[in-house]
Order: structure tokens, then C-alpha cells, then sequence
């Protein structure tokens, strides 16, 4: 690195040292900081500009501060290759074990005695690989929370249910492993979002319903649709909408794969957040009752005791001609 160079591989960040080894004098540092030409995010740590810093220029800084062997880790290497939007929250690096680092104002230092073989191999500025991202976020946090980093890390396509699997083989002792080993099952079997995975759990699972294809492929001309949940034996197609409110063109691009649907003969049915999470035994009636009409010989099973399968009137069947009833 000499003074042309000076911080362009890193996003305008420079240390101390790292000025003195391109030649640049302590009285040239100094002036430079106090001229407002550079500004000191951390001890030793300069910003070669003016204005404001960003966050992708703290993370740098933050590998920096932390020194030799420092990798961007948690839900900052998350937030370096998209999988979460920059927060205001605190930058966290993770240095080997043996080194001891006083974490500066805004940082959280993790210590890993495998920081080397968890580090990737090429991007930049350094941080974990993906697969040690994701279980550094899952651990120890409720499983929805950890489910949600599995399934943003395999829906973007940025690694695989297997590869997870292999990284979580690899560490010792892990809080909650058989936790997060059937999450990466669920993962496997198609989940690509925490609804579906809620849907999977507390209404196909729950109500002993059968499994449905997951993201289902279909033509149609100029590319293909996904499907959520498919049952094409009955067809019937499940759409599960994780955002409150979609943008217009999104609900019309729904609006016609749903009509696309109807009109070669499928089933369509849409669920929102709400419907999943706050009434999943209504869906599993409605899903069931669907399911038998297209030719499923059985019917859906109470969860339990205060399943919204069972009728009000503890007396009356819930069954009636081998059907579940219609709950709308």
C-alpha cells in the first residue's frame, strides 16, 4: 500500500500502522485529522474522507480496530452480503481465542479458537463464511428467529440446507443442537421462509395433513411461476404472503398466476401472517375440506384438545361421511 493507494481497497479506511508502512509521517497522520481531511472512527483507526461514514465503511473499521485474525461475524457479516438491512446496532467481529481485545465503544468482540477455518476464503473486508453466519445468529435465540436466518440465508440461494448441515457437524458443543438440527430438516424439506415453516409446522404437521410439493415449478411463457405448496394429485395450490401489504405490481403479478391457476383447473388458496400464526387450525379445515374434494381419502386430525377442528358442541361429531367440516 503506498500514499496513492493509501485505504482504496478499504473503502477509505486506513490504521496507523498501516499510513506509516506507506510512508506517511505521525505529524502527517495528525495533521491530516485535525485539518478535517481524515477522521478518527476508533483508536488507530482513520477514515481518508469527509462526510458521512457509512455503515459498510464501520464494518471495515471495525475489522481493523479488532487487528490480527479479525473477521466480521454475527449479524454483521449478515448485513455485508444482504441477508439483513444495516442497523444502528453494535458492529461484531470475532478474533482468535488466544487474543485478548478490548472491544471499543460500538463493537462486540466474540473469541473463537476455529476463527481461521471459518473465515471465508476471499471476501472482503474479512468476516465468517455464510454457513458459520448463520448458525452464529441461530444459536441460542428462539427457533422462529433462528428459522428466519435459515431460511433468508437458502432462499437467496447463498448456501444449502446440506452445506448448514456439514458446519454444524463440525463444531463441538452447540446450545440447542437437536433444535437446530430439525430446523435444517425443515429447511431441506423446502422451506423458504419462516411462514412456510410455521405452516409446515403448526398446520400440515399439527392436523396430520399430507405433504404438498414445495416451490413448485411451472411454466408459463417467457419463464416459470413458483408455487408455494402444491398438491398435484388434487390440485390444489397454497400461496403464503409474508408481507402485510405487497406493492401493486407484486398483487398483480398474484392476481394473474392465481388467475393462470383457476383457469387450467387448479385450487387456489391464500394465506396471510395472520391466518398462519394466530388461526392455523381454520386453515388446516379449509386445506382438508379442499384436499377430500379433490380426492384425499383422509380427513385432517385435531392438534388437540382445543384444535379449531372440533366443533363447538362437544356432543356432535367432527367428522361427518368421512370429511372434515368446513371451517370458514
Amino acid at each position: 500500500m503506498d500514499r496513492g493507494d493509501i485505504g482504496r481497497e478499504q473503502r477509505g479506511v486506513v490504521t496507523r500502522a498501516q499510513a506509516l508502512r506507506a510512508g506517511m509521517t505521525l505529524a502527517e497522520i495528525t495533521h491530516r485529522v485535525r485539518s478535517g481531511r481524515w477522521q478518527r472512527l476508533f483508536a488507530g483507526v482513520y477514515a481518508t474522507f469527509t462526510g458521512p461514514v457509512s455503515r459498510e465503511v464501520w464494518r471495515w473499521a471495525a475489522v481493523l480496530r479488532a487487528g490480527e485474525g479479525a473477521v466480521l461475524s454475527h449479524r454483521s457479516a449478515a448485513e455485508e452480503v444482504g441477508l439483513c438491512r444495516a442497523s444502528q446496532g453494535p458492529l461484531h467481529v470475532t478474533v482468535p481465542a488466544a487474543r485478548r481485545v478490548t472491544a471499543p465503544g460500538g463493537v462486540v468482540v466474540h473469541r473463537c479458537r476455529h476463527v481461521r477455518e471459518r473465515r471465508h476464503p476471499s471476501r472482503q473486508p474479512p468476516q465468517t463464511r455464510i454457513e458459520e453466519t448463520i448458525l452464529d445468529l441461530a444459536v441460542g435465540v428462539p427457533p422462529e428467529e433462528a428459522m428466519g436466518w435459515i431460511a433468508a440465508a437458502c432462499g437467496a440461494r447463498l448456501t444449502t440446507a446440506d452445506r448448514l448441515r456439514r458446519a454444524l457437524r463440525r463444531r463441538g458443543f452447540v446450545p440447542g443442537r437437536p433444535v437446530l438440527t430439525s430446523l435444517l430438516d425443515d429447511a431441506a424439506e423446502g422451506c423458504a421462509s419462516v411462514l412456510e415453516w410455521r405452516y409446515l409446522r403448526e398446520v400440515e404437521r399439527a392436523h396430520s395433513l399430507p405433504a404438498p410439493a414445495r416451490q413448485w415449478r411451472r411454466p408459463r411463457s417467457g419463464g416459470y411461476w413458483y408455487d408455494d405448496l402444491y398438491y398435484p394429485g388434487e390440485r390444489l395450490r397454497i400461496e403464503l404472503d409474508g408481507q402485510a401489504a405487497h406493492p401493486a405490481e407484486t398483487r398483480w403479478r398474484d392476481y394473474r398466476r392465481d388467475n393462470a391457476a383457476v383457469q387450467s383447473g387448479d385450487t387456489v388458496l391464500r394465506y396471510s401472517t395472520g391466518d398462519i400464526f394466530d388461526d392455523p387450525c381454520r386453515v388446516a379445515g379449509q386445506v382438508a375440506d379442499v384436499l377430500q374434494r379433490g380426492g384425499w381419502p383422509e380427513p385432517a386430525q385435531p392438534c388437540g384438545p382445543g384444535c379449531g377442528l372440533l366443533p363447538a358442541d362437544p356432543g356432535r361429531d367432527w367428522i361427518v361421511e368421512g370429511a372434515s367440516l368446513p371451517v370458514l
